[in-house]
């Protein structure tokens, strides 16, 4: 067992985890942010992409130890005060969900992305996306969402 401190939206955790403990289990199991979805645990689906001290990264390849001292935010921290983070808003407004599953994945690597290049082409938002699989829909309404949330200055 091994003793880290990490942020999560805001607020410190001090826990011993295994060292073979993945950021995923450690988010959803110790500290019941389930917004964070299992999706494969091999990095290919995206779905629980969460930011590590503001970079995106799939949490299903991170181990919790590696996360000491660092500053995480999930999909739980973007709302503030009962308001939706603009992403959020503009995935809902531009229906770039379906069932849902995949979406907390999308919003923080659209939040990643938009932090780094924030007014990104087409294209950019494309390959910036590509590592997050949506098995319901064709992109075409979360590419939309990306634009409106890039426009709105995210």
């Amino acid at each position: 067992m091994k003793r880290v401190s990490i942020t999560v939206n805001g607020a410190e955790h001090d826990l011993e985890l295994e060292p073979r403990e993945l950021l995923v289990y450690v988010l959803r199991e110790r500290l019941g942010l389930t917004g964070t979805n299992v999706g494969c645990d091999t990095s290919s689906c995206g779905a629980c992409t969460v930011l590590l001290d503001g970079q995106s990264v799939k949490s299903c390849t991170v181990l919790g130890v590696q996360a000491d001292g660092t500053d995480i935010t999930t999909i739980e921290g973007l709302a503030t005060n009962g308001s939706l983070h603009a992403v959020q808003e503009a995935f809902r407004e531009q229906h770039g969900l379906q069932c849902g599953y995949c979406t907390p994945g999308f919003v923080m690597a659209t939040v990643g992305l938009l932090s780094e290049t924030p007014n990104p082409s087409e294209e950019q938002i494309r390959h910036a996306l590509e590592g997050n699989l949506c098995r319901c829909t064709g992109y075409h309404n979360i590419v939309r969402a990306v634009q409106q949330a890039a426009g709105a200055g995210v």
